[in-house]
């Protein structure tokens, strides 16, 4: 969590329409549990795999943040400090995609407390923010509208004015000589994980126009000719450009060009996005199964890519796409620990995760930041990966795909 902690103003309370604010209790985190190495396959049904993961989270780390009845964080790492438990540390960002999984499970079978728990959720982060809804992270912003977003479409909750308050800050960074948004405010940075998801928020917010120059900003500058994949980020002025290729930055680029093929009809969308998926495939793949990453941040990248796979291959019949999100989910399952009976994901999903020598309970926390735990598979973000994955495996098996 070295960036993501600060705010920048208070724009606005937290009012939630369609749904109640009452939260059915969630179990707490326990600090000890059975492991054991799952070698079956089990359960077959994929909504139930999702389930699961869902369960593992919410008792591992969803938890009250400072007391107040009716707000939940995610802690960061599982088991976790008191330290941690307080929420002295957090980060925005995991928390967004802790909503977004929330809201996927919602949607997927809707429940009274999976409806609270985003409620809840939201709370949490508005309420942990301090100052608003914002903060001076383009990424973090458009992670958290797309979640709102998401909410509202699928679920019917709306949270006042942090739609419009998270779009406003968005096209209030926006830098017309450059024609995109910096990572963070006052920046010279202009990196694929900002500019991705912020042109998804755009599209699904009525800004077509700005989506289209965010995609023509990666397609431009920032893919790879050689490879066909997308890069990290571009210094302006200057020109100087990371060539770091991230799993997560394909995937955000197959969702802002699937969103404007959908919202366009135009053809060129629809070609970026096969051609990207194509690459991804190729190079960023191991039998089809997504690359691995590591804990911290990067834990989150592999559930990103499949989130917008499956949105691909839902959207534009992209059989690659949802190839890709079906042998990752069978990876990912095949490979889990079991604690207690829920799933653990490890943050490579070919390989098995590791168990303790000893299975009987779990180590002490000794660190309290997830950046450096030692077990990988202890942190929040690669927790959410196979939750996130599972979900869009989901929703590609439901819909017959």
């Amino acid at each position: 969590m070295d960036r993501r902690n600060k705010v920048i103003s208070r724009r606005g309370v937290l009012l939630a329409g369609g749904a109640s604010i009452a939260l059915t209790a969630m179990a707490q985190p326990t600090q000890a549990g059975m492991i054991t190495r799952q070698v079956s396959v089990g359960p077959e049904e994929p909504g139930k795999r999702a389930d699961l993961a869902e369960q593992a989270i919410v008792q591992r780390h969803v938890r009250t943040l400072w007391g107040q009845p009716g707000i939940r964080l995610g802690a960061l790492v599982w088991p976790a400090s008191l330290l941690d438990q307080s929420f002295v540390r957090w980060c925005y960002w995991w928390q967004a995609h802790l909503l977004d999984c929330a809201v996927d499970a919602a949607y997927r079978t809707r429940t009274p407390e999976r409806v609270d728990r985003v409620v809840a959720l939201a709370r949490g982060i508005l309420t942990r923010n301090l100052t608003g809804w914002t903060n001076r992270y383009y990424d973090d912003m458009s992670w958290l509208a797309l979640a709102l977003e998401r909410a509202d479409r699928l679920l019917g909750v709306r949270f006042a004015d942090a739609i419009g308050d998270l779009r406003a800050a968005l096209i209030e960074g926006w830098n017309p000589v450059v024609g995109a948004v910096p990572w963070r405010s006052g920046d010279d940075f202009y990196n694929t994980p900002a500019i991705g998801p912020t042109g998804i928020a755009m599209a699904r917010l009525g800004e077509l126009s700005r989506a289209r120059q965010l995609a023509d900003f990666l397609y431009t500058r920032l893919r790879d000719t050689d490879s066909g994949l997308i890069l990290d980020g571009v210094h302006e002025p200057g020109g100087r450009v990371d060539r770091t290729v991230h799993t997560y930055s394909q995937g955000v680029t197959v969702g802002l060009e699937t969103e404007l093929a959908v919202r366009t009809g135009e053809s060129s969308h629809r070609s970026r996005v096969a051609a990207l998926v194509a690459a991804t495939e190729d190079r960023l793949t191991d039998a089809g199964v997504i690359a691995a990453a590591s804990g911290n941040d990067s834990g989150l990248f592999m559930g990103i890519l499949a989130r917008y796979l499956a949105e691909a291959a839902l959207a534009l019949d992209d059989t690659a796409a949802a190839n890709i999100v079906h042998a990752s989910a069978r990876a990912a399952w095949e490979n889990r620990a079991e604690v207690d009976g829920l799933p653990l994901f490890g943050p490579d999903w070919t390989r098995a995760v590791a168990v303790p020598e000893s299975p009987g309970t779990l180590p002490p926390l000794i660190r309290s930041s997830a950046a450096s735990s030692a077990n990988l598979s202890r942190d929040l973000s690669v927790q959410l990966s196979g939750w996130m994955l599972l979900e869009a495996d989901y929703q590609l098996t439901a819909a017959g795909r």
